[in-house]
């Protein structure tokens, strides 16, 4: 039997360690697949809502139209309602014309060219007038008087152009009232805060409704929570944020024993445990999970029952 070279055998003995490394770092995994029963389980859990939310109205008015539905799903910016908003863009309107007329006052710049061009001249004629006074052409105080028109002519530049700072500050001034303006008229329109679900329709249209008054109830439904409590006193420091767990959620509404039965796993990691311990020495945790939709509908959905496994010992990424 022939033998193997010394490369050879330095080869077998590379890829040996490497498919050794490659085992181990498999392990963590198929122990989360495989050794439930070694997991630690959280009690009393539950699919939550992240975000749900009464959307007010944001100004006194008549409901004029209502754009969305009980059961729509809907995003982030739709418009689902608007207040009667008849006034509101009238003011806009007008300020948007007082912002025009004060930018063009801004921008205009005919008089302090004009008064530079009173100024030259003012200047040349008190010249003339020094000239003629030395001739004896004139009297004194006529050349006086035109030394001070010249100087009232450059002291006219400087009040023209104190007018135009003012001018532009006044731009600024209707500018600011406009975007008031635009901020009445955004208050008086009902937009998702966030993509969800209309689960109910408050009011009613032609329903008049004060600031704060309830319009949609809207539920984010893309992504969930799935909470439970843990025994914080057993199991001290081993669950923290970033552990992994693997998430069952049955669809169907009912507690089994196995996840064949109408349940659906997902593999997470725990996103929040409470600091808070309450007197039977449970502490509250929750994983976030993403939703999935079909059509219409959503796969899971706030109320469901749910289990959360806990794997304290693998790795955290």
């Amino acid at each position: 039997m022939r033998r193997l070279p010394r490369l050879s055998w330095i080869l077998l003995l590379i890829v040996a360690a490497l498919l050794g490394d490659w085992l181990f770092a498999q392990a963590p995994s198929r122990a989360l697949a495989q050794n439930d029963d070694d997991a630690l389980r959280a009690d009393k859990c539950m699919v939550k809502t992240i975000q749900s939310l009464r959307l007010p109205a944001g100004a006194e008015g008549r409901i004029t139209e209502l754009l969305a539905t009980e059961g729509a799903n809907v995003q982030t910016g739709d418009l689902l309602a608007r207040i009667d908003d008849t006034q509101a863009q009238l003011l806009l309107n007008l300020r948007l014309a007082e912002e025009r007329e004060a930018e063009m006052n801004a921008l205009n710049d005919v008089n302090v060219r004009d008064a530079q061009n009173s100024e030259r001249s003012a200047a040349a004629e008190a010249e003339a007038y020094k000239e003629l006074r030395r001739e004896g052409a004139v009297p004194y105080w006529e050349m006086e008087k035109k030394i001070l028109e010249a100087d009232r002519a450059t002291l006219r530049i400087e009040l023209v152009k104190l007018q135009q700072d003012i001018a532009k500050i006044q731009y600024v001034a209707k500018r600011s009232e406009r975007q008031l303006a635009e901020h009445e008229l955004s208050r008086r329109q009902i937009v998702a805060p966030f993509g969800g679900f209309i689960e109910s329709r408050v009011a009613q249209l032609g329903e008049w409704v004060q600031p704060g008054s309830p319009i949609f109830e809207l539920v984010q439904l893309d992504k969930l929570r799935v909470e439970g409590d843990i025994d914080a006193l057993r199991y001290p420091g081993q669950i923290t944020r970033g552990t992994a767990a693997k998430v069952r959620i049955y669809a169907n509404n009912q507690r089994s024993q196995t996840a064949a039965d109408g349940a659906v796993e997902i593999d997470a990691k725990v996103g929040f445990v409470s600091s808070e311990i309450d007197l039977n020495h449970r502490c509250r945790i929750w994983v976030e999970i993403d939703n999935q939709q079909l059509g219409e509908d959503w796969v899971f959905k706030p109320g469901m029952e749910a289990d959360i496994l806990l794997y304290p010992a693998a790795a955290k990424n």
